[in-house]
């Protein structure tokens, strides 16, 4: 068994090409991305534009416009296989689809003919087909590597395909991997000609590079692709540099059926300006002797150096800094990551090495784990390097900074392409964990992107979706929803979201300040305290006015003012109100870290307000969701004190009383976990004291797949280690054996129909690792 064909037992897996049924479906009326249940490991570095390719073997969900979701199969670009024993010659697509575009084409192979196994950013595609002479198992990956601000954003994909022969006889192969040139196509600007193909022999492989339409020279579309195989002994190269797929592409897979091999007759071509949609292809050709075995590796890279966002601004992405912005590297990237990928290769085992041999760490939790960080890639995720490139006429607005970023560039990702909104602060305050954890230094520059939106002022007025009331888009000392979106430009003008006024939500300046702290203390930097610490006052006496009576908690008005924004809270509430107390002790420790004389102030209300909370929310065996007569006033609400989780998780000690903490999670535990669909499906989101779904709003009978994974990292912080595995346990359940692999969704409801797919909160899987790592300290 060689590296490439070993898969650990811990992958997730799937057999080939097999969906689900009833596939889950959006929950809500408004439109939602139903891509099916194709989702699959992408294929890309970390801003670098994404390729997903799904359990069926095709490539179809494109994440290569900044920003922009594509679910599309593109016929043409697959891996094919020929096999010659002697007697019998036979040409096969390695995918289970069978689309009308390629009539000739030998998409035959059967659902179920073999596996799909995924450890990101590992995954596998096993083709075990008794038509076939030969097994083949073959292994994707990118270089995402923890700590690595290099090659993790490097825009390659590595194929290594090992093929066996099963019979005692030698057989002739031939494994082609053939490419439609997208370049343009999110800008409608494919197939309009001016395309150039170039076959290529260089740096010990060869392969072909294949250039953007001419119409997008000068657009940030303008770029290349190359496929690359390494030249060695015993392996036949050819290419097919450029053929036409519009007719069907009978001729290239005529070819390529008859020996294995593409004629290779053209080395280079230019399509006219009369275009047509334009695609090439490389085949390695090779003998395997009687019952061996033979690894041929094929690296895909592009080199697509701009991202645009709507205003027109252009950023140079982070893979830039080692390749250069002139879209014209794809063959350099390409022929690095074969020279390199065994490095990459024993980096990711060694990474992942440690977890997979834990025993006490789940089988299931382990492959979620890794698995989950598919969006960290595919969550329309941007990382710069360098200033923006304005468009003409473009004019900064109030506050933004253009040259802000440390060495490490500027970080973004998208909360959802439902919801696109960049580093939404009240959902990254749960799926950040991953980020400190593996990549630290982009947490940094998130976490600078807040220091520095505290006191902008945007006064332009917004009409409120909710309620149709008009509201500033973003008032200083009130901390944004998020650092703006794609239509916009996500580093330049905060907070795109207006659903709701983000200038009366509760939430997210608490959560800013607990994130500060827990990203300055896991970094070591109090540079980073003293400079945001005058934000961090102005932030605290923001939520404090919203205690209108004095008590000390901060009252909600009845709408919807947190993350929660379909879920009403009126009065104080316990998951304001534990925020709010975490927020005031963090405020108390960064002051004493940086030598801050003036903290007695926050004393008095941390005291004041831990008795107003303990007096008005505790029920006796949970808090109240709130204390204001609302709808959902005496509802369970599995998150209700994430206050005292975040405190947990970044050394702050207790917020509130020990013993009812363990209190209120053996009754969300017992409620809100195992009371709800057997205890197979998470933590739902409110429960009546008499055991019934609070079914109040739209969000209240949800169960949220972040919020699940934060709450069994609270409940393993806590010792208790049953409950939270079965709590996590029932959101990896839902995802990945019920038809939501690779697009995890915020939420689903009991039936397992979902809202907001590929959604960010789920990274927050990532908060049960670091409690692992920091318990019992």
């Amino acid at each position: 068994m060689t590296e490439s064909t070993a898969i650990p037992a811990q992958a997730w897996s799937r057999p080939l090409g097999e969906g689900y049924e009833p596939a889950p479906r959006p929950r809500v009326n408004q439109p939602m991305i139903d891509d099916g249940p194709w989702g699959g490991a992408p294929l890309g570095g970390i801003g670098a534009g994404s390729i997903g390719r799904t359990p069926r073997g095709d490539f179809a969900r494109w994440h290569l416009d900044v920003g922009q979701h594509r679910f599309e199969t593109i016929a043409p670009s697959q891996f094919s296989l020929f096999v010659d024993d002697g007697s019998t010659r036979r040409a096969h697509v390695l995918s289970t689809i069978r689309p009308p575009e390629l009539p000739t084409w030998g998409f035959d192979v059967p659902v179920g003919a073999g596996s799909y196994h995924a450890l990101y950013p590992n995954a596998w595609y096993v083709v075990d087909w008794d038509a076939l002479p030969v097994r083949v198992v073959q292994r994707q990956f990118s270089p995402v590597l923890p700590h690595n601000y290099r090659e993790s954003s490097y825009p390659v994909a590595i194929f290594e395909t090992t093929v066996e022969n099963r019979l005692d006889a030698p057989v002739t192969v031939g494994l082609m991997l053939s490419w439609q040139n997208v370049l343009g196509r999110g800008g409608q600007l494919d197939g309009g000609g001016g395309q150039h193909h170039e076959a290529v022999q260089r740096d010990g492989h060869a392969g072909l590079v294949m250039g953007a339409p001419s119409s997008a020279a000068g657009t940030a579309w303008d770029g290349q692709f190359a496929i690359a195989v390494p030249a060695e002994t015993g392996i036949g190269i050819t290419t097919a540099p450029c053929f036409g797929v519009d007719d069907g592409a009978a001729d290239l897979w005529a070819d390529f059926a008859a020996d294995g091999r593409l004629d290779g007759s053209s080395t280079g071509l230019t399509v006219g300006n009369a275009g047509g949609h334009v695609a090439g292809a490389v085949a390695a050709t090779f003998h395997i002797a009687a019952g061996g075995s033979r690894t041929i590796p094929f690296a895909l890279a592009w080199d697509i150096p701009q991202a645009e966002f709507g205003v027109g601004t252009r950023w140079n992405r982070r893979y830039t800094s080692a390749f250069g912005t002139s879209g014209r590297r794809a063959w350099d990237i390409a022929a690095t990551g074969l020279r390199d990928r065994g490095a990459w290769s024993r980096a990711i085992a060694a990474w992942q090495a440690p977890i997979l041999a834990d025993p006490g760490r789940p089988d299931w939790y382990k492959g979620a784990l890794f698995n989950e960080l598919y969006f960290m890639v595919d969550g329309g995720t941007l990382w710069t390097d360098g200033p923006p490139m304005p468009a003409d006429g473009w004019v900064a607005p109030p506050g933004a900074d253009p040259a802000a970023g440390g060495p490490f560039g500027r970080f973004a990702q998208i909360e959802c392409f439902d919801y696109p909104f960049y580093n939404t602060l009240d959902v990254d305050f749960y799926a950040s964990f991953a980020r400190l954890q593996l990549w630290p230094e982009l947490e940094r520059a998130v976490i600078r992107e807040f220091v520095a939106s505290v006191d902008t002022d945007d006064p332009a007025i917004v009409e409120i979706q909710w309620s149709g009331k008009p509201a500033p888009r973003k008032s200083p000392a009130a901390l944004p929803h998020d650092v703006g979106g794609p239509f916009d430009d996500p580093f330049l003008r905060v907070n795109a979201y207006r659903y709701q006024d983000i200038n009366i939500w509760k939430d997210l300046n608490c959560k800013y300040v607990l994130q500060l702290w827990r990203d300055a203390r896991a970094l070591g930097d109090d540079e980073l305290l003293t400079a945001a610490w005058p934000g961090v006052v102005r932030a605290l006496e923001h939520i404090a006015s919203f205690d209108r009576d004095g008590d000390g908690l901060p009252e909600h008005d009845g709408d919807p003012d947190q993350t929660y924004d379909t879920w009403p809270m009126s009065g104080p509430s316990a998951y304001g109100g534990a925020l709010w107390l975490a927020a005031l002790k963090a405020a108390i420790a960064m002051g004493e870290r940086i030598g801050e004389a003036s903290l007695e102030g926050y004393r008095e209300q941390l005291e004041k307000a831990t008795a107003t909370f303990e007096a008005r929310l505790w029920a006796g065996t949970y808090y109240r969701y709130d204390d204001g007569g609302g709808p959902s006033s005496e509802s369970i609400m599995a998150d209700q004190l994430a206050g005292q989780w975040y405190a947990d998780a970044t050394g702050l000690g207790d917020v509130v009383a020990p013993d009812r903490v363990a209190t209120a999670l053996r009754t969300v535990f017992e409620r809100n976990v195992a009371g709800f669909r057997d205890g197979e499906m998470g933590a739902v989101n409110g429960t009546r004291p008499d055991g019934s779904v609070d079914a109040s709003s739209e969000q209240s009978p949800e169960v949220w797949v972040g919020t699940t994974y934060a709450l069994a990292a609270f409940m393993l912080g806590r010792g208790m280690e049953r409950e939270a595995w079965q709590t996590a346990r029932g959101a990896w359940n839902v995802t990945w054996n019920r038809g939501l692999w690779f697009r995890t969704p915020e939420a689903y409801d009991g039936a397992g129909n979902y809202r907001a797919s590929l959604y960010l909160r789920p990274l927050a899987i990532w908060a049960i690792e670091h409690a692992l790592a920091t318990r019992g300290r």
